[in-house]
């Protein structure tokens, strides 16, 4: 079966709602707004996205980046990162501030030691 893709290809910024179900033991589950974090070049040429879950919840752990998104406060789950096939993601709802993505690969420069 052959695979639809969006015709807009996602870039580094953007929200979007996607689907993360099936998943397994403690990962995020079910179908929420996800940051997309991998970088434009990748996201031109391969099928999939590197993608930071998004939360309303209220913990503050490490490696999560305090964000405000369609009028609700929340985070950026950097724990939680995952490599999703295009076709998951439903619907474009957006993209963060560049100061939340600045602070987003800010930590993830942390988090990778780079």
């Amino acid at each position: 079966m052959a695979v639809k893709l969006l015709a807009r290809v996602p870039s580094r910024g953007d929200v979007f709602l996607v689907e993360l179900d099936p998943t397994h033991g403690s990962e995020i589950r079910k179908t929420r707004p996800c940051l997309v974090i991998s970088p434009n070049e990748l996201n031109h040429h391969l099928s999939t996205a590197i993608v930071a879950p998004m939360t309303t919840g209220k913990h503050p752990y490490p490696y999560r980046v305090r964000s405000r998104f369609g009028g609700k406060q929340g985070y950026v789950v950097l724990d939680q990162l995952r490599t999703v096939d295009r076709e998951r993601l439903r619907k474009r709802l957006g993209s963060v501030t560049p100061t939340t993505l600045r602070s987003v690969l800010q930590v993830l420069a942390e988090l990778f030691e780079i």
